[in-house]
């Protein structure tokens, strides 16, 4: 009878004995990419038509507009000269398949 109960609480207990632990990273990288804007919803998204092809962006929780100089655009100019058809740079972050835009430089001065 030990017997029976031993080897039947071995059997309940082995599986977790050698239980397999999962383990899942992120990875991180940033980078920059450049094209002609062909859709942009600010705080939202913003399309580029790249050499590669269309790419879509997203944009992170802080953007910065910046000239092609480092001047750093205010609000209203950034509703004048970010637009369709504008060239522009982009400097993101790539989380996982996400790309977060934190930085946008006209190259336009």
């Amino acid at each position: 009878m030990k017997k029976l109960i031993l080897s039947m609480a071995l059997a309940v207990a082995a599986p977790f004995a050698w239980a397999q632990v999962s383990e899942t990273t992120t990875t991180t990288t940033t980078t920059e990419g450049s094209g002609t804007i062909t859709e942009f919803s600010p705080g939202s998204i913003i399309v580029l038509k790249e050499s590669a092809g269309p790419r879509h962006y997203r944009f992170g929780k802080k953007v910065v507009y910046t000239t092609r100089s480092g001047k750093e655009l205010d609000e209203a100019t950034v509703r004048t000269r970010i637009k369709v058809g504008a060239p522009v740079r982009v400097h993101y972050v790539g989380e996982g398949d996400n790309m977060l835009v934190d930085r946008v430089v006209v190259d336009e001065d």
